[in-house]
């Protein structure tokens, strides 16, 4: 199943997808079709646990009314996390390999050999948008500006100190998440990524989730980014140095995750900054991330203004 958070004449719904295609596209409203069973944002929904997703799942089957997807505007699938959105470094051994000797001395001490344990860092929940909202470059603060395309992990269920055979009973589903990064700015904070990481608009989300059920194998797909149509990022999730299960366990030792937290589990190669020469994004251009199984996250890239 597919959801979706959306506009529909200036008001905000969660809907699930109808159709095998663009063109066929249809969204369900979700908390209409279900005659108020089940809520209307997409942080109720999951919270309701599998009972509401049984639900929903009868609404599709009893001949819904839809609308076109071209009749309203598909937001991030969660507009507003809860908190932070979290997010994994390093976890393509051949991204890892292609920034060497290109990081700079500050960044995370500029490491040569795979890290033991999964590197974490957040973006701020202002970072997130939808599918093609525009990404914004401010040339005030950088130029720099980079693309990174990812397996976005979507936490069902609350828990603490969750043991790896047990972590994917806590995922919800699955989305795509284009990690964009503003390289200088990533760097120039004593190697914490934090900052270049969470400029308003560089979190796009979407454009659906797409429920843990229907994704038999979060570790066997493939994963590309293309700007302006060529292809730049070309691998597979089996590729993950640290599972999904493992990222869990370690995120949650001592800290409790709720429903909706939303976990980006890292890039493979072929970003902009390690290429020769060096690729940036520019006003203009635009980035279609793609995860086999669940779609392609489209965004724009303007420049801000102020």
């Amino acid at each position: 199943m597919r959801l979706v958070t959306y506009l529909d004449m200036e008001e905000e719904k969660v809907g699930a997808i109808l159709g095998d295609s663009p063109p066929s596209y249809s969204v369900v409203d979700l908390a209409a079709e279900s005659g108020g069973e089940l809520p209307s944002t997409m942080l109720e929904l999951i919270a309701a646990g599998p009972e509401a997703l049984t639900i929903a799942r009868q609404v599709l089957g009893s001949n819904p009314k839809s609308k076109s997807t071209n009749e309203v505007v598909l937001l991030a699938p969660i507009p507003r996390p809860p908190r932070n959105v979290m997010c994994v470094g390093w976890n393509y051994a051949e991204h890892f390999e292609e920034g060497k000797g290109r990081r700079d001395a500050g960044d995370s001490g500029d490491q040569q050999e795979m890290p033991e344990y999964p590197t974490f860092f957040t973006k701020l929940p202002t970072a997130v948008v939808g599918p093609s909202a525009s990404v914004q470059l401010d040339p005030r603060v950088s130029t720099k500006l980079d693309w990174e395309v990812e397996l976005a992990v979507v936490v069902g269920r609350q828990g603490r100190d969750i043991p790896e055979e047990r972590a994917m009973d806590y995922v919800f589903g699955y989305t795509i998440a284009n990690d964009v990064s503003v390289r200088d700015v990533q760097r120039r904070h004593g190697g914490q990524w934090f900052r270049g990481k969470s400029m308003d608009t560089h979190c796009p989300l979407g454009p659906w989730i797409v429920t843990a059920d229907d994704v038999p194998d979060p570790h066997n797909l493939r994963i590309r980014s293309r700007i302006n149509g060529e292809l730049k990022q070309d691998s597979s999730t089996k590729y993950m140095v640290f599972r999904i299960p493992r990222l869990i366990k370690e995120l949650s030792l001592g800290t409790t995750l709720v429903p909706g937290d939303v976990v980006l589990t890292g890039t493979p190669e072929g970003v902009g900054f390690a290429r020769t020469p060096p690729e940036y994004l520019e006003p203009g251009d635009m980035m279609d991330m793609e995860v086999e199984g669940i779609g392609h996250l489209v965004n724009p890239v303007v420049e801000y203004k102020g």
